[in-house]
């Protein structure tokens, strides 16, 4: 009997295994296809992104066999290759960035670098904020901070989606207070997490402050120089001065943004009654 459990649990080692390696094997063959498909997006983007949605498609339903982080990995480097190509860009835009980041988070919701590039590119440049959210609430169901020390940022790219795209104020202040709650578990993201919480604050008694939504696209405007998405750039630099805000450069050359307060108007002296 010991014999054949033995034999029994050998078989069960093989099989996966040989299940494992051909799903590997799947992995490299369709990386030697996104190589070799670079020509196709210089001579013809608009069938190579039809090629890729269907491989896209095809990938979301292939059993992964317990290599998930491994798919997500490669669909998110293929994503940066697609992302980086701004001739083909010019031609099809970003459609298919909604099909990764719907791959990525559903078999890695907690890549954290990811939802950066996510909500980058679904919120400000797609204009989809709501479907950002759907997205981005995959990480927060997942994270924490004790599984991630930087697990916070996720919920701050939902209060900025749900701050300046969506009006939401309520739902940005409970995000942002769930930013504060998971940075200040993290010794070194305690001073981020006062700053949240402050901000929070801020918006309980001034729903509409011009301040925190110049803080606010300041930091996308940030995040898009770190994307180097000059396209968000663009958006975010006329909505910062549209709210008062004045670029500057400082001594190294450095664009930066300054708040300027509205000017109070004159008080008119009163005139004594007779």
């Amino acid at each position: 009997m010991a014999v054949s459990i033995n034999q029994h649990r050998w078989r069960s080692w093989v099989l996966h295994f040989a299940i494992a390696g051909s799903a590997i094997a799947g992995i490299i063959a369709m990386q030697r296809l996104q190589l070799n498909k670079r020509s196709l997006w210089i001579e013809n983007p608009q069938q190579a992104e039809q090629q890729e949605t269907l491989r896209l498609d095809l990938l979301q339903k292939t059993p992964t066999f317990g290599f998930d982080n491994m798919i997500a990995n490669w669909a998110f480097l293929n994503f940066l290759q697609y992302y980086g190509d701004d001739e083909a860009r010019k031609q099809t835009g970003y459609s298919l960035s909604p099909q990764y980041f719907d791959l990525i988070t559903q078999h890695d919701p907690r890549f954290v670098d990811s939802y950066l590039f996510l909500s980058g590119t679904l919120s400000y440049q797609l204009g989809e904020p709501t479907r950002s959210l759907e997205y981005l609430k995959r990480g927060t169901d997942a994270l924490s901070p004790q599984n991630h020390p930087r697990a916070f940022t996720v919920w701050r790219y939902a209060a900025l989606d749900q701050l300046l795209l969506l009006g939401d104020t309520p739902s940005a202040i409970h995000s942002l207070e769930m930013a504060s709650k998971w940075a200040n578990e993290v010794p070194d993201y305690r001073e981020a997490g006062s700053i949240f919480q402050e901000t929070a604050n801020f918006l309980k008694t001034d729903p509409d402050s011009r301040l925190v939504r110049f803080q606010a696209w300041g930091s996308v405007y940030q995040q898009a120089e770190a994307m180097n998405d000059r396209q968000t750039q663009t958006r975010a630099k006329q909505e910062i001065l549209n709210l008062g805000g004045v670029e500057k450069v400082d001594a190294q050359g450095r664009h930066f943004f300054a708040f300027s307060q509205p000017k109070k108007p004159p008080l008119t002296p009163s005139i004594p009654s007779k």
